[in-house]
């Protein structure tokens, strides 16, 4: 299966990427080196400065309540909602993990964890740079080479490749694994709470 391509295709701050996490640890552990694993970036929302509407907070706070009945154990910080201002803008944590990987390819998924342990946790807003920038000092990145980096040409190119990308397999939301065998998509179904039906479909 090593010519077997699995996508995943997420955001760093889709609060369901973030209940499937573990779920997602577990498929990954047991796929090791079987085929081929590419994070791909969706985009959840573009670049943007103006503040959160009072109905999308209330409508994520919603969502990260039935995230917590839904996958048990997932976890969200709420003081979120009072220590920062949000805003509707995930391109720049999505930039972010562009910038750590093209560091060193092991840092994207370290920078990824980072933010979402950052968002959902810490109640710090990754839809600033200055919390992008602090967290990539925190994991071992070059801090001057990632500030650089994260809004250079280079990245906006890149995630704009991985945007199309996600389209073009036809990915339904975020998260979403789609495999790649001979040429052939196949969207993969996630269940949240069970690993093995996932790899169920893969191996089949």
């Amino acid at each position: 299966m090593n010519s077997t391509t699995l996508y995943y295709i997420h955001d760093p701050m889709c609060s369901w990427c973030w209940g499937f996490h573990n779920t997602w640890q577990q498929v990954q552990l047991q796929l090791k080196d079987q085929l081929t694993i590419q994070y791909v970036l969706g985009g959840l929302a573009p670049d943007s400065n103006e503040i959160m509407s009072d109905e999308m907070r209330s409508y994520i706070q919603k969502n990260w309540q039935k995230i917590e009945k839904t996958i048990p154990g997932t976890q969200f910080n709420y003081d979120f909602w009072k220590n920062c201002t949000p805003k509707r803008s995930t391109y720049p944590a999505c930039r972010a993990a562009i910038a750590a990987k093209d560091q060193a390819e092991k840092f994207e998924k370290i920078m990824i964890n980072a933010i979402q342990q950052a968002y959902y946790l810490q109640a710090q807003n990754p839809s600033e740079t200055s919390t992008l920038i602090k967290l990539a000092a925190s994991i071992g990145l070059d801090k001057q080479q990632f500030t650089q980096d994260l809004n250079s040409n280079t990245a906006r190119i890149q995630l704009d490749q991985d945007i199309a990308l996600a389209k073009s397999l036809s990915s339904n939301g975020f998260p979403s694994l789609v495999l790649t065998k001979n040429g052939i998509n196949q969207s993969i179904q996630i269940d949240y709470n069970n690993p093995e039906f996932i790899l169920q479909q893969i191996f089949t």
